[in-house]
């Protein structure tokens, strides 16, 4: 199921939930009447400058189920005084909601959301500070688009922190611990459940996620490298015939998101993703080894000029 598919199916079978959340409606910010604002500019790298930047945009990209929990900057611009101490970023909400205050006071965030301007990093911003000054029990269901003035990312999460992506099999972090769901809302839930692509994180290599998607299992990698350094080293390695992950594995391709490349491999449906570990060790310490500077042979050119031909660009 693609990544737009994917979202449409979970706000639809998760309406019912909004029951469940206590939800009061949505929290918006009106722009000053007469008052033209200025456009978020775009940024080609708008994770960047966060802790773990790859998992940032692997959690927004990739990851169907997924949080971590981030502390709020003692000095964040915008943040009420009564706010929550930390923020819990999730791959997706309840509707596609930006954002929401659980029953229990828990503040989310989501990184996959129907709204995307030029830095996403903004989009995520402003429904955070939304979710800060919202009610227990309140989603955050619509927001004007950011603005040049409305603050990144990096002006609220404190820089120190560690973003400890815990993957989920299910949705259940979309309610309090306390709460139970009936009826209609409960088969919503395992409805949107029942949509999730199984993933893995790896343990072997930052960002690296095994996931199956139908009879096929497949290994997805967001590299914290600039993109055309990546590409050089990955052309390096097909070039070299030291760009598999073993026997019945083969490098697909890439997609290009949030300013980082994604190459995907095709794995052996029969293996598990921890048999893969070692394997993504030997490769993350070759793809390491192969970033240099050294200008491409002819043979590692039409290597890259074969892996450009098989990029997407999701964003």
């Amino acid at each position: 199921m693609g990544k737009a598919s994917r979202r449409k199916r979970q706000a639809q079978v998760a309406q019912d939930t909004q029951v469940a959340l206590g939800a009061q409606g949505a929290q918006g910010t009106r722009g000053t009447r007469g008052t033209k604002a200025i456009p978020a500019p775009y940024v080609a790298r708008p994770f960047h400058g966060l802790p773990a930047e790859s998992d940032w945009v692997a959690m927004r990209e990739i990851v169907p189920a997924a949080t971590a929990t981030l502390a709020i900057r003692p000095d964040a611009p915008g943040v009420p005084a009564d706010a929550p101490a930390e923020v819990t970023v999730a791959t997706v909400l309840p509707m596609a909601w930006p954002g929401m205050r659980r029953a229990d006071g828990a503040a989310l965030v989501a990184l996959q959301t129907v709204q995307s301007g030029g830095d996403p990093s903004r989009d995520v911003a402003q429904a955070l500070l939304a979710v800060l000054a919202a009610e227990p029990g309140t989603p955050v269901a619509g927001l004007p688009p950011a603005t040049a003035q409305t603050p990144r990312l990096q002006d609220l999460i404190a820089p120190d922190g560690d973003l400890a992506v815990t993957v989920h099999d299910d949705f259940g972090f979309w309610i309090a611990p306390d709460t139970t769901l009936e009826g209609e809302a409960k088969a919503s839930l395992e409805e949107a459940n029942a949509a999730i692509i199984p993933t893995t994180k790896m343990a072997a290599a930052d960002s690296a996620y095994w996931c199956r998607v139908g009879e096929r299992t497949h290994l997805r990698w967001i590299l914290p490298h600039d993109e055309d350094a990546a590409i050089d080293a990955l052309a390096r390695l097909h070039a070299a015939g030291t760009d598999s992950l073993g026997e019945h594995t083969r490098l697909l391709g890439a997609f290009r998101a949030g300013g980082l490349l994604c190459p995907v491999w095709d794995l052996d449906p029969a293996r598990t993703a921890g048999d893969y570990e070692d394997p993504l060790a030997t490769l993350a310490a070759a793809l390491t080894a192969a970033l240099t500077d050294a200008p491409l042979t002819s043979q590692e050119r039409r290597a890259k000029n074969g892996l450009l031909s098989r990029q997407l660009t999701l964003r």
